[in-house]
């Protein structure tokens, strides 16, 4: 295949094959066709030359942007379109049930709904609503299922969207950066559902922790033919690093017999001409052609250029970087206060390296926030240290003016002439005239590429950093993971890049609850800790050994206390229990409501500390009411 855009090439005589279960990660430089590959796959756009072959009957989908739906249809609606030819089974089923009511129809009707129903179930119409319920809850989207999709923010559609092309279960699946705006949680759910999808999976992404959970062949596109790894990420960085020095060693030796050859020439040249030698002269000719026929190899490229990055060194800070103290926090979210914390505590000192993880909405960005000053704790006390000078990249830039210039946005927050501001951004890939570009113009990757130009500019002792990696390729994501590593100074990360998170971080706060628990090691290792708390943490469901006759006196013994009209022991404990909890759901939705009304803080404070009392009631009852309905 050959693809080009504007007349410029895309991608040149590219070949490629994708068997059954191939599960495929495709990496590259941005900018390098990944996308326009995928698209020619889905047959959004057709190659310029060459032919894709597809199997027969196979179906394929692309997640690549937000089909243009009804703004008033549900996310179940959405959702409920990935099954659009069962439900049209389903309707002609009820028809054929109602034609099998007619003797002169039945025979006929029956035929075809045997048929029609064995197609039905083998393409699981039956589990059509535990399917959508499953994928709906790994995705964290199980709670918009019944907002209308037109009033859903770009993270939420584009979740949406993933959910829907999921649930169309195509026999090559096409993913395009799948793990934007999907929290830890989602993420190693959607790992898990991939790793055992049916058909052929290629994926685009960044996410090299992803890419080794998922992924068993790498294509690696650089513009040219695409080179195939067979294994994880991981696998592909060793095997390409491998095969580039051989490759290189084999130019090397090529250049120096093309170099012999060529004194070789020049010398029998000038012995010829010394000598008036016509065979001479033959003999350099036959030698230059042998050369020129000479298939030669191209250098093999060690290192593709990367953004060069190197923070400004600031002075050292105190020992206690900085304090979060009984820090509480409401926020509004869609016209509505949210309670996102009450008592929450956080102590960094000089040099730590800590990283902040959980589910979306919880509060780590407002963290961040606060400690930076760009809000303030409703209740609680943020304090910074002695000496200390803050870096903070957001996760949502605010450049303002979107038609100002990118040297001129550089300069407002770095004060240097243009002459040094050009050779400083010339170090972050932005060379010549690209510098004279709108800000609007920029893509996602330019725009970060250009903050961390500002912030790296600024003289810095402690980096606040949230979602650094966002929209950076995996060349700028290493830059960035090599020069923090230089960084002396003391650096609190919020990121969902498990990969960035286990190679910097050995100190991780997980905050989920309004609670911050700390674990020290890496993300994988407070993953583990974690999940071996909150096993501690569950009920027991163990109970003591009974002896076979003991049992049996006891049933024998039950049965001859109760009559049939009275309600064993058992049954009269569930069913207190339920009501018990039924109470205190009614008590948790009445508190709920009077919080979204509630604008004194310090009310909402209190109300938000009795909720939590009543809902860990509810679960001791909870836990109870199984332990009871287990036996």
């Amino acid at each position: 295949m050959s693809k080009s855009w504007g007349g410029t090439p895309v991608i040149q005589q590219l070949s490629l094959e994708i068997q059954e279960g191939d599960r495929i990660g495709m990496v590259g430089p941005n900018g390098c066709g990944k996308t326009t590959l995928m698209k020619l796959l889905a047959g959004i756009e057709t190659p310029d030359a060459g032919v894709i072959h597809y199997k027969k009957g196979s179906r394929t989908a692309l997640l690549e942007q937000i089909p243009d739906y009804d703004p008033r249809t549900t996310v179940k609606g959405v959702l409920q379109e990935a099954f659009a030819k069962l439900y049209k089974m389903q309707e002609r089923m009820s028809e054929l049930e109602t034609w099998m009511a007619d003797p002169r129809e039945a025979d006929k009707a029956l035929i075809e709904y045997g048929k029609l129903q064995e197609a039905f179930a083998s393409a699981g119409g039956y589990e059509i609503e535990a399917n959508l319920s499953r994928v709906a809850n790994g995705l964290g989207i199980s709670q918009l299922l019944h907002h209308a999709f037109g009033h859903l923010s770009g993270g939420e559609r584009t979740k949406v969207c993933l959910a829907h092309i999921l649930l169309l279960n195509p026999d090559l699946l096409l993913l395009d950066e799948p793990t934007n705006h999907l929290d830890l949680n989602a993420v190693e759910w959607l790992e898990g559902y991939l790793q055992q999808y049916t058909g052929s999976v290629v994926v685009v992404s960044h996410d090299r922790y992803f890419l080794d959970r998922v992924v068993n062949k790498i294509f690696d596109v650089e513009g040219g033919p695409i080179d195939v790894y067979h294994g994880n990420y991981s696998y592909f960085v060793e095997e390409k690093e491998r095969r580039l020095l051989l490759e290189f060693a084999s130019y090397q030796e090529q250049q120096k017999k093309i170099k012999k050859m060529e004194e070789a020439i020049k010398r029998m040249r000038i012995w010829a001409a010394q000598a008036d030698n016509p065979n001479m002269f033959k003999r350099a000719a036959a030698m230059q052609k042998a050369l020129d026929r000479m298939e030669k190899l191209t250098k093999p490229v060690l290192e593709r250029k990367k953004i060069g990055l190197m923070f400004e060194s600031g002075d050292r800070s105190g020992n206690d970087v900085l304090k979060l103290e009984q820090v509480g926090k409401v926020i509004d979210r869609n016209g509505k206060k949210q309670l996102l914390f009450d008592q929450l505590d956080l102590l960094i000192r000089h040099q730590d390296y800590a990283a902040i993880v959980g589910e979306n909405g919880s509060g780590k960005s407002t963290i961040l926030k606060m400690i930076a000053s760009e809000l303030q704790p409703d209740h609680g006390k943020v304090t910074l240290g002695s000496g200390v000078r803050l870096g903070y990249l957001a996760q949502q830039d605010a450049f303002g003016d979107e038609d100002m210039t990118m040297l001129d946005a550089y300069r407002q927050v770095v004060m240097v002439d243009e002459g040094e501001a050009r050779q400083r951004l010339a170090g972050f890939l932005f060379y010549g005239a690209a510098v004279f570009r709108k800000l609007k113009s920029l893509s996602g990757g330019e725009r970060m590429r250009l903050r961390l130009a500002q912030l790296m500019a600024q003289d810095v002792n402690v980096l606040l950093l949230d979602e650094p990696t966002n929209h950076l390729d995996i060349d700028s994501r290493e830059a960035l993971e090599d020069t923090l590593q230089r960084f002396t100074g003391t650096v609190l990360c919020v990121s969902h890049d498990r990969y960035f998170l286990n190679k910097l971080f050995d100190v991780t706060y997980w905050l989920e609850h309004g609670r911050l628990t700390k674990f020290v090691g890496r993300y994988d290792d407070a993953r583990a800790k974690r999940e071996e708390l909150s096993q501690s943490l569950r009920p027991s469901h163990s109970e003591p050994m009974v002896k076979e006759n003991d049992s049996k006196k006891a049933q024998e013994s039950k049965e001859r206390t109760h009559s049939s009209r009275e309600m064993p022991g058992r049954d009269k404990k569930l069913a207190k229990l339920e009501t018990d909890i039924e109470s205190l759901e009614r008590k948790i939705t009445l508190l709920d409501e009077a919080m979204l009304l509630e604008t004194d803080s310090g009310k909402l404070f209190a109300m938000h500390s009795e909720k939590m009392i009543l809902e860990a009631e509810r679960e001791l009852l909870y836990q109870q009411w199984e332990l009871l309905s287990g036996d």
